[in-house]
């Protein structure tokens, strides 16, 4: 009875949570001091992490304006109004650091890169553009979640091609573990988030193993 009780105490914030400790970008996004980043190996990488984070993410309308019209979504209508005031602003600084960045670092195998890179995009749309209650949901709580692991990246790439750095404007973590225990209004929602999150955290890291043979092809 005790466990069954414990299992019944975990909430829809602990488990957003633990899914993005095991499956998001916190230890994946490497971000490297000011004098690792002056390297030419290093500054590569994040001129590689810009150009396609920006792929994925830099375009509008993104996954927190779909998810903000799919059903659900009028429960966390305020965290939904931040969250896209807060992603025009890193929208844009990933379009200036992408060119601040210049071309994409030379590496065999650009054009299959680039190719599943458009893939993961566009599972990312459709996933956003889900009719099932909760699944695009929990992809936007997902993706502003995992941004506040990803953004150190982008402030390291601004340091290292001189770009500005640029306020962060998005819910915080507890934000968003909140906004995503107000969504749940049924087990089926719950489960739907849970879903659109675990697969948002996973073209994440399909991203970062991309990033990771990228580097170690340029090495060879």
């Amino acid at each position: 009875m005790a466990q069954v009780s414990e299992l019944r105490s975990v909430t829809m914030a602990d488990r957003l949570a633990g899914l993005m400790a095991a499956d998001g970008s916190a230890h994946r996004a490497h971000v490297p001091g000011r004098a690792e980043a002056d390297h030419a190996d290093a500054a590569r990488a994040l001129a590689d992490a810009v150009h396609y984070l920006s792929m994925l993410h830099a375009r509008h309308p993104g996954v927190i304006d779909l998810a903000a019209l799919r059903p659900g979504a009028e429960g966390i209508r305020l965290w939904f109004e931040q969250a896209s005031r807060g992603f025009d602003i890193e929208r844009l600084y990933l379009t200036r650091l992408m060119v601040a960045a210049g071309p994409v670092p030379a590496t065999p195998g650009q054009g299959a890169a680039d190719a599943a890179v458009a893939g993961q995009r566009g599972a990312i749309e459709l996933l956003a553009r889900s009719d099932r209650a909760g699944c695009a949901i929990g992809a936007a709580l997902a993706l502003v979640y995992d941004w506040h692991a990803i953004r150190p990246l982008l402030d390291a790439a601004a340091m290292r091609f001189d770009v500005a750095l640029q306020p962060q404007r998005l819910p915080d973590m507890d934000a968003t573990l909140a906004a995503a225990e107000a969504a749940v209004v049924t087990p089926a929602m719950e489960r739907a988030i849970l879903f659109g999150a675990g697969q948002l955290a996973a073209q994440h890291r399909h991203l970062w193993d991309l990033l990771d043979t990228r580097r170690s092809v340029r090495q060879q």
